[in-house]
């Protein structure tokens, strides 16, 4: 670029201030702060879309796939948790307060009272009475969630952890994923406590045991209803109340529903009152409460509470010196559980009322009956002791033992080898034998009643009956021998069978029928003559009465063992009996003849085996045709008992007649019962000397002056018309 005058222009630069004369200020600059640092940015690398159509496809299509089973899996669990919440809502308005659950049995239970007003049995479903988890004792709680839920506390009624650890468990076993361990809480097991509300209807349900069955079944849908209702309860009552509920209506064996009834049932004490062993024995029978009884078996029960221990101990609850203590000092039965005693008595007893009131009660009953735990120990004893001693190892015989008062109450009763047993076969009650010669003292009561003497004289020879269809019949003496003119007591004291076979057919069959009948053998009786010899079939329990009958002085009585029976709470007694006694058989001065002959019968007679030094004992021996049954019957001045021995299919003994083991096991028994009792006299004539048959004048066919009948009328006839002296 040139100038004006053809020269070159300098170049400058524009002027960027509009005085340029003038100096410009230069702002002072601000101190800078400093500013943090940014962090770098990641930036998600791009994804280049494959260049390849089909990937591209096949990629989109699993996006697509997943996006969709996000949404279903999501939306389903939203719409199950809806319905789920809606179903916990709906039971939960449902429940009711939670007291109103606490005893939940169908049935009610009977407890059955001694002569001294002291518990000897139980018999339904016991209930001991409403606890809660703050009035038991807390080792029993702690030892019931150490057991059953660890982490009951915590969890809300349902534990998926437990749930899918069980169903580990289970595969690995083999079993099926619900098969074995469920991984229920202990809230789900109140849920099925509680049958998940559904009642017991007798409507739907043909008996007790198939409800029971439906409430424990194991299948999907019911352990999902259950999981439900296990979340309802969380919601509807807190951790103690179900805690409770659980507590109450859990069935712990023996008839026990709750662990109050099970305290007092096995260790005769309050739940609030057990200590550690016994609390970790009861929280051990939840697994399985029929096996783990201490009633059936002590030593299993103790080593499943020796587990719960260990539990408790794992969790904290006891020390390792608490639990090496109660391991070393495990729970022990109460002395009342320990025995259980009079299980056949019980089951006797529980017919003698009306079933609504026993059996099939729904109600809580008490029984005050005549039960004696005393005698009842001696009876056991006895028999124990004679089939250790006395029979062969192996043998199958069976034995049966009665022993009651005077006026037919109650006092013992074993009916059979098995002791402590409930709803066992009977063969005191329910077994129907031939009393062989025991039956003879009827036979020798009617011919008293009709005016024989204990001292009369009866020729023992042979003789031949016609028995109408069966032909002629001759009765064997069990000797084989005859033995002459005998007197009426020395027949009896050695059981002769043709005297007593004479004296029935003198006497009349018909008339000691009666006799029999009125004394309480209720059984049907024999037609013939055979009657004498014992060859009707009859239970030891009526045999056992009818010779109480001879013992109080001639009058029946009814062998009873109920005296009142109450509901549980009330004073008042809905029925009972004083007193079994009831019309008089024969005379006092028959009953007291008879008392002496069969206390020869003992003294030196076929009972030998039966005397107990220092007490007056009367008694009666019977054998049946080839030793099928065996008996001995007899009494003291205070007791009446009966011992019958033979096998339940009939079946001969072998080596044995009622003078032997029967006799043996009265004597063990009587001897103990009567231990600490003032020896009485029997009510019995007392002669100056012993009958014998020089004394006595006798016609040579029937061992006295004519039939005893005749001479009965002839002397009542000669007074009537002054024949005679």
């Amino acid at each position: 670029m040139t100038g004006p005058n053809g020269g070159k222009r300098k170049l400058v630069a524009e002027r960027r201030y509009p005085n340029a004369s003038k100096p410009v200020k230069k702002p002072k600059k601000k101190a800078k702060t400093p500013t943090p640092r940014k962090k770098p940015v990641r930036r998600k690398p791009t994804r280049k879309s494959p260049s390849n159509p089909v990937v591209r496809l096949v990629s989109g299509l699993f996006r697509w796939i997943g996006r969709l089973i996000w949404l279903t899996v999501s939306r389903g669990a939203l719409a199950l948790a809806v319905v789920i919440g809606i179903a916990v809502f709906y039971i939960y308005s449902t429940l009711p307060p939670y007291s109103e659950l606490l005893d939940g049995r169908a049935r009610g239970s009977v407890t059955l009272l001694d002569r001294n007003s002291s518990v000897f049995a139980w018999r339904g479903e016991q209930f001991g009475g409403q606890i809660t988890a703050d009035t038991v004792s807390p080792h029993l709680k702690h030892a019931i969630i150490a057991t059953e839920d660890k982490r009951f506390y915590r969890h809300f009624g349902v534990s998926p952890r437990g749930i899918a650890s069980a169903i580990r468990i289970n595969l690995s076993e083999g079993r099926g994923p619900l098969s074995g361990h469920g991984g229920s809480t202990l809230t789900q097991q109140t849920a099925k406590l509680l049958c998940l509300g559904v009642p017991y209807d007798p409507n739907t349900w043909k008996n007790q045991t198939e409800y029971e069955a439906d409430c424990r079944e194991t299948t999907m849908a019911r352990k999902i209803k259950e999981m439900v209702f296990a979340m309802a309860m969380e919601a509807r009552y807190s951790k103690d109340e179900i805690l409770s509920i659980y507590m109450n209506r859990a069935y712990l064996g023996a008839g026990a529903n709750g662990f109050e009834a099970a305290a007092q049932r096995y260790f005769g004490k309050s739940a609030a009152e057990v200590n550690i062993a016994e609390s970790a024995m009861l929280a051990g029978l939840l697994q399985a409460p029929t096996r783990y009884a201490p009633t059936n078996n002590l030593q299993r029960s103790q080593e499943r509470a020796g587990i719960v221990l260990l539990l408790m101990n794992q969790q904290g609850y006891i020390s390792e010196e608490e639990r090496a203590y109660a391991k070393a000092h495990p729970a022990e039965l109460s002395e009342t559980a320990e025995k259980r005693a009079g299980g056949y008595f019980a089951d006797w007893v529980m017919g003698a009322g009306p079933d609504f009131l026993t059996r099939d009660t729904t109600e809580d009953v008490v029984i005050e009956t005549t039960f004696d735990q005393r005698i009842q120990s001696a009876a056991e004893e006895a028999l124990t002791w004679i089939f250790e001693n006395k029979v062969r190892a192996g043998s199958e015989a069976q034995a049966a033992i009665v022993v009651m008062s005077a006026d037919g109450a109650v006092r013992a009763m074993v009916g059979g080898r098995k002791l402590k047993v409930s709803g066992a076969f009977n063969r005191a009650t329910q077994a129907k034998r031939q009393p062989g010669s025991s039956f003879k003292p009827f036979v020798y009561a009617t011919a008293l009643d009709m005016g024989w003497s204990y001292d009369d004289v009866i020729m023992d020879e042979p003789i031949t009956l016609d028995i109408p269809g069966s032909g002629p019949w001759s009765p064997q003496n069990y000797d084989r021998k005859f033995h002459g003119p005998v007197t009426v007591t020395d027949a009896l004291k050695h059981s002769y069978n043709i005297p007593a076979v004479k004296l029935a057919m003198d006497a009349g069959l018909e008339n000691v029928r009666t006799v029999a009948e009125m004394f309480g053998i209720e059984s049907d009786l024999a037609q013939g003559p055979a009657l004498a010899l014992g060859a009707s079939e009859t239970t030891l329990l009526e045999m056992t009465g009818a010779y109480a009958g001879i013992l109080n002085g001639g009058s029946s009585v009814t062998p009873y063992g109920l005296k009142s029976l109450r509901l549980k709470g009330d004073s008042t007694p809905l029925m009972g009996q004083e007193g079994g006694l009831g019309e008089r058989v024969i005379t006092p001065d028959s009953a007291q003849q008879l008392i002496y002959m069969m206390y020869n019968a003992v003294q030196a007679g076929t009972g030998a085996r039966a005397q107990i030094p220092g007490v007056e004992v009367a008694g009666k021996t019977g054998t049946t045709q080839a030793a099928r049954d065996a008996w001995f019957m007899g009494f003291t001045a205070d007791y009446v008992a009966g011992v019958w021995m033979g096998y339940d299919d009939n079946s001969p003994l072998t080596g044995v007649t009622g003078g032997g083991l029967p006799a043996e096991i009265w004597q063990r028994t009587m001897a103990q019962v009567q231990e600490g009792l003032e020896p009485k006299p029997l009510p019995m004539i007392r002669p100056a000397t012993p009958p014998t048959v020089n004394t006595v004048e006798r016609d040579t066919n029937t061992g006295r002056g004519g039939d005893k009948a005749d001479n009965v009328l002839l002397d009542l006839l000669g007074t009537i018309f002054g024949g005679g002296n």
